[in-house]
């Protein structure tokens, strides 16, 4: 006895099976696997309805991965990306704000060993630390805040 293709609800949950996905990212990742016209909105409104996309679930997955690397900049792109709430996002980085600080100086200090000798140095640094997403004045505190503090 041989196997059809799975359905486009089977394919959704094998894939929230790997990690949370919102109903957005569950959409785009099946739309070449629709084959009868609106079909793709069912599977998703249903797996809603059971709570097996929960877009709470998603924004709390995508902050515990990604905040111990990237400042909140970032993860808001990545929250926003995944067309979630803007209440959500908005609460997501408001709580992220409060250790951008520590978060930074941690993601500096497994990189750099020593805060920058000269503009060259302190270019990189900040580039480094830019390009995670984390915002100008927290590079400012972090790149001039020896290391014992």
């Amino acid at each position: 006895m041989g196997f059809g293709k799975p359905s486009l609800k089977g394919r959704a949950l094998r894939l929230l099976a790997g990690r949370e996905h919102s109903r957005q990212e569950l959409e785009r990742k099946l739309a070449g696997h629709e084959e009868e016209p609106g079909t793709l909105k069912q599977a998703p409104d249903e797996l809603r309805a059971k709570d097996f996309i929960n877009e709470q679930r998603v924004v709390d997955s995508v902050v515990h991965r990604r905040a111990g690397r990237l400042g909140a900049g970032r993860i808001k792109q990545e929250l926003q990306a995944k067309g979630l709430d803007a209440e959500k996002v908005a609460e997501a980085v408001a709580g992220l704000r409060a250790t951008e600080f520590e978060r930074a100086r941690e993601v500096w200090r497994r990189k750099f060993d020593a805060l920058p000798e000269d503009a060259a140095q302190r270019a990189k640094q900040g580039r480094f630390l830019a390009a995670r997403g984390f915002g100008g004045e927290v590079i400012r505190r972090v790149l001039n805040t020896p290391d014992d503090e």
